[in-house]
């Protein structure tokens, strides 16, 4: 190859125009697993992220450019906030030249937890999902999603049973549209709070005595876990809309009990995000 050849400038098949008249709604990349520092209420813990990055493609652009998704990825330099993470949001789209676009972020976020007897102290981690979606210029919905373990006791097989009661571990999963900066542990809090009793990483002897109790001093049906996070959520001035669902995996059933509450957001005006 000769120097001229060197420097003639290569196709960009991407740019070229497309005839068929369909827009595409999300296009971009998926299950990229980054290493990240996460900022939630002034700590920062490192993690591993699964980032999934779309924006909206016209129907006169043949394709996007998938190596600026990892590009923006390479440049966040600082730990990422909610806030910074919306910037993230609005930033892809100006790089994209694109009028709307989504980031979903998943991570696993540890929690270190004092067992409620002897104190002794241990991490324990839950699985959170941020999500940024801008549709329109300058505003942005951001939501964020936890997936959170629980003790749960059937009030039923209390009543009914001369002595004990069959318990199950729980999974309560609360995907809350935010209407400013809340905390990864006050949301996981909402769901501890709401269960017949809170789990953790490590616990003595008599940690297990009262966890045992106190679960069955607080028996809730499925029903019952949705309900109460729900109410709960409700009194949170920073929560707009949420879904709720909670499983219980049976301890005496080869099935799940299931159940879920959708509270839409109020229509209104979205948070305006500046590049």
């Amino acid at each position: 190859m000769n120097t001229r050849e060197k420097h003639l400038p290569l196709p960009d098949i991407q740019s070229e125009p497309d005839r068929r008249e369909l827009r595409i709604d999300a296009v971009g990349i998926k299950d990229v697993r980054y290493p990240v520092t996460i900022g939630s209420g002034g700590a920062q813990q490192r993690s591993v992220a699964t980032f999934s990055m779309t924006v909206a493609l016209a129907a006169t652009v043949k394709g996007t450019h998938m190596s600026r998704f990892i590009e923006l990825l390479e440049m966040q330099e600082q730990a990422l906030d909610q806030q910074r993470f919306k910037l993230m949001v609005a930033a892809m789209l100006g790089r994209l030249d694109a009028g709307s676009g989504v980031i979903e972020m998943r991570f696993p976020y540890f929690i270190r937890k004092s067992a409620p007897v002897s104190g002794v102290s241990s991490l324990l981690d839950a699985q959170v999902c941020w999500r940024g979606e801008q549709a329109a210029a300058g505003t942005i919905r951001f939501s964020m999603q936890v997936k959170v373990a629980a003790t749960s006791l059937c009030p039923c097989s209390k009543e009914i049973s001369a002595y004990g009661a069959h318990n199950q571990r729980s999974h309560i999963t609360i995907d809350a549209e935010l209407g400013g900066e809340m905390t990864i542990e006050a949301l996981i809090a909402v769901a501890e709070r709401s269960a017949s009793c809170e789990v953790y990483g490590l616990l003595k002897r008599a940690d297990e005595k009262y966890v045992t109790e106190r679960a069955y001093d607080n028996p809730k049906f499925v029903e019952d876990l949705v309900r109460d996070v729900a109410l709960a959520l409700k009194r949170e001035p920073l929560v707009r809309g949420f879904t709720v669902e909670a499983e219980n995996f049976e301890s005496i059933h080869n099935h799940s009990a299931f159940a879920r509450i959708v509270c839409a957001a109020p229509a209104g005006t979205l948070e305006k995000v500046s590049p």
